[in-house]
């Protein structure tokens, strides 16, 4: 049995499934069993969350007496299922798609041929009110212009078919006036927003893992080539050769393989036990763990949780994928924007829907007494990246 500080992972009494991953197109889904996010210290209870928190967390958690069957759905079950195939098919003729309030999947087309084949899917066709071409034109020319702007970023919205530009409370003066600039050249193409706080990764604070002064959360435990490994964020693997779940370092967790930031933000760490992976879930916080099945793309409306020794449970939506981060270390790509609220420790931490693993806590703004955006690294670009499998 694996413990990490105030989180024990507790032996999975269902019966496991480990399946190969499976890439298709641009959704992926993998078998998986649990993983740990760990604390090793309190919670704090009275973070703020989204308040419908069960849309993000169904899906079976351990602990209650049916618990051990629960949840097994595919990754991104329900509307989100059709998004990533129906993206993929239409390639370059969508700005993307998203679950409405209604929960049904839209999907953004520019012809009536597509939005048939949309529909023959099962999902909402939706007439973009912008041509691909152009906001992939707007995207092209932030990322020559505006990569060596920290706290900028921007992702396509595929609701609005606008990319919206953000800055945070750090760029001010000839930096913002330089982004207005661009902004306004750009025309309505583009849509400013203003983040209160200040772009940032989430590595400092009090974390579930340390190592040469860092501390960061575990991810997702994962197995690759008959070996044990965890996830976390290439940020925290950056800075730290070998993991520790204690401050002093007398109890080993394993040591960075992989680390890949800026570009990315995913690593990969050698469990310092065989067999240590795999013997837990992701702590809810209430007394209960969380056993996931598998792992799959995220999607604009979807409700979603986070959990992070920092700060506990946290849930939220996707407000959009694909984002660019300038973060002040290094420009991060591809990344889930939320309106999960998150804080320095968080880093690492697992992003997940039901019983579906999502992504990796990277940074963002604000924290959860206020309330703020958070950037997720994908995982199943993790996983495709070191050849692993959650499990």
């Amino acid at each position: 049995m694996w413990e990490l500080g105030g989180l024990m992972g507790r032996p999975n009494t269902a019966r496991k499934r480990r399946l190969r991953a499976m890439v298709t197109g641009t959704s992926v889904v993998l078998g998986a069993a649990g993983l740990v996010a760990g604390s090793l210290y309190a919670v704090n209870t009275d973070a703020k969350t989204d308040p419908p928190r069960e849309a993000a967390l169904a899906g079976g958690a351990r602990g209650g007496q049916n618990a051990a069957q629960a949840g097994r759905r595919k990754a991104g079950g329900g509307a989100g299922a059709l998004l990533g195939p129906l993206a993929g098919r239409l390639g370059a003729r969508t700005n993307g798609g998203y679950v409405d309030s209604a929960g049904r999947a839209v999907v953004t087309v520019t012809n009536d041929g597509d939005a048939a084949m949309v529909r023959a899917a099962g999902a909402v066709p939706k007439t973009a009110r912008r041509a691909p071409a152009t906001l992939n034109r707007v995207t092209a020319t932030l990322r020559d212009s505006m990569a060596d702007v920290p706290g900028t970023g921007w992702a396509v919205d595929p609701v609005t078919s606008q990319v919206v530009l953000w800055t945070d409370a750090s760029v001010t003066g000839a930096r913002m006036a330089r982004v207005q600039r661009t902004a306004r050249q750009m025309g309505s193409s583009v849509r400013m927003v203003r983040f209160a706080g200040r772009l940032r990764t989430f590595a400092d604070g009090g974390d579930a893992i340390f190592g040469g002064g860092s501390r960061c959360s575990l991810g997702f435990n994962v197995r690759r080539g008959g070996e044990d490994f965890f996830l976390t964020a290439g940020h925290c693997g950056n800075a730290v050769p070998e993991w520790t779940a204690d401050q002093r370092g007398a109890r080993p967790l394993g040591a960075t393989v992989a680390s890949s930031f800026p570009g990315d933000d995913f690593a990969l760490v050698r469990s310092a036990q065989a067999g240590q992976a795999g013997q837990g879930g992701v702590n809810l916080y209430n007394g209960q763990t969380r056993d996931i099945t598998e792992a799959g793309e995220a999607v604009v409306g979807q409700r979603v949780a986070r959990s992070g020794s920092t700060t506990g449970v946290s849930t939220g939506r996707v407000t959009a994928v694909g984002a660019t981060v300038n973060f002040p270390e290094g420009t991060v790509s591809g990344m889930i924007q939320t309106t999960v609220c998150a804080e320095p420790g968080d880093s690492g931490g697992p992003l997940f829907a039901g019983t579906t693993a999502l992504g990796l806590t990277s940074g963002g703004s604000g924290d959860c007494r206020v309330g703020g955006v958070t950037f997720f690294q994908p995982v199943t670009e993790a996983l495709q990246r070191f050849g692993a499998e959650v499990f």
